[in-house]
């Protein structure tokens, strides 16, 4: 029963992931109606920002409510964020419309660190990893499925995708109401939540002033950052160095997907039953870092096979690494904290989508190589600090 409930959880993120695609082939145009051409890239980037900062401010809280109320409540409430902020979308009308939409979206946005908290209180400390690989393997079948929808049912109305978006977030609410049990039972729920609960810094200081909660979350820190420089530059650097046309790029993201997938829920999971989770980990950690590194001598070797060798390399290694850490991670902490402990993680990940591609885009501009280099470097940080952790030896 336990392992129907989580396969719940994993059918819940794979419509997340679905719905939350289904709207990016749209969005140029859905702003075109309120922007001049030459605004439309300034007006994606402030309503991504505009998401990130709500995301930054709010998850943490989320979480801790989390930790205090139940997960399955605070997962409704966030998904209900989502569907009203799709709502807005569709409905549109003006500008601020579309940001307030994404100002609520994001100051609800738990339901990712809720569900992996839910993953953590339902599962033994062995079996998080592969169940977070199962998590992060369904939203990358939903990022996949979601494009593919979201053109066709925008060629029929260009509002269309944001009601079925919110109809989809919607139907994950009905599974969550109808179908999952609250996972904390109450005498496992924190009781320490009041109004400075509500201060995000009291939070993350809460969280950093545990030792191994630290020592993972600043390997992260630099595992993330790493990964942001690759991810939010690799299509501008395919279309510079290698002068590709989206067709061809666009066949590059689906062997990313493909990759990913694979890795997440075929290779992680055969693999854990023959080495310990901190050894996978290190070699996904190794294969990000040399994929980065046939990125740099790409630039001066123009080979197709090179820089599909080097993608195959980090998605892989981002797919045996990223589930490993999030479920290191996850032991780091007792139940009545994982929420806080998730919330503020995504918080994190949120400030690094700000922050990263600002900086990744200034210097870029100056040298593409120096950029890729600076991403390698940073990975191998995360490398040689995530392989002087000590192993962590789980009871059977």
């Amino acid at each position: 029963m336990r392992k129907n409930f989580l396969w719940i959880i994993v059918g819940i993120v794979l419509m997340n992931g679905i719905g939350m695609t289904v709207v990016f082939p749209l969005l140029p145009f859905l702003l075109g109606n309120y922007l001049p051409a030459s605004q439309i890239v300034v007006g994606m980037s402030a309503l991504a920002s505009v998401f990130a900062a709500c995301t930054f401010l709010a998850a943490p809280i989320f979480g801790a409510l989390s930790d205090r109320y139940g997960r399955k409540k605070i997962l409704i409430l966030s998904l209900l964020g989502s569907v009203i902020g799709y709502i807005l979308f569709g409905i549109g009308g003006a500008l601020w419309v579309l940001f307030l939409g994404r100002i609520i979206d994001g100051l609800t946005a738990g339901n990712i660190s809720t569900l992996f908290a839910y993953i953590a209180d339902s599962t033994e400390p062995q079996e998080r990893t592969k169940w977070f690989s199962y998590i992060g393997a369904a939203m990358g079948i939903g990022c996949m499925i979601g494009p593919a929808l979201g053109g066709p049912l925008g060629a029929i109305s260009i509002t269309l995708p944001f009601f079925v978006t919110a109809g989809i977030m919607f139907l994950s609410i009905l599974c969550t109401y109808f179908f999952l049990p609250e996972s904390l039972s109450p005498e496992k729920r924190s009781t320490h939540f009041s109004i400075k609960s509500f201060n995000i810094f009291g939070q993350f200081k809460d969280i950093f002033t545990m030792t191994e909660a630290r020592a993972l979350i600043i390997v992260g820190g630099f595992f993330y950052v790493g990964l942001g420089i690759y991810q939010f530059n690799f299509s501008i650097f395919l279309k510079d160095i290698f002068s590709w046309g989206p067709a061809l790029i666009g066949y590059m993201f689906t062997l990313i997907g493909a990759c990913d997938i694979i890795s997440r829920a075929v290779l992680l999971p055969r693999l854990l039953k023959k080495f310990s989770e901190r050894n996978i980990a290190i070699v996904g950690l190794f294969g990000l870092a040399l994929g980065l590194t046939l990125i740099i001598l790409s630039i001066h070797i123009s080979s197709p096979v090179l820089i599909i060798a080097a993608v195959m390399s980090i998605t892989l290694g981002e797919g045996l690494f990223d589930p490993s850490y999030n479920g290191r991670l996850s032991q780091s902490v007792d139940e009545s904290s994982q929420g806080k402990l998730q919330g503020v993680n995504q918080s994190l990940q949120s400030a690094y989508r700000v922050l990263v591609p600002l900086a990744a885009a200034a210097i870029y501009s100056f040298s593409p190589g120096i950029l890729y280099g600076v991403a390698t470097c940073v990975m191998i940080g995360s490398l040689i600090l995530f392989s002087k952790l000590q192993p962590q030896y789980i009871k059977k």
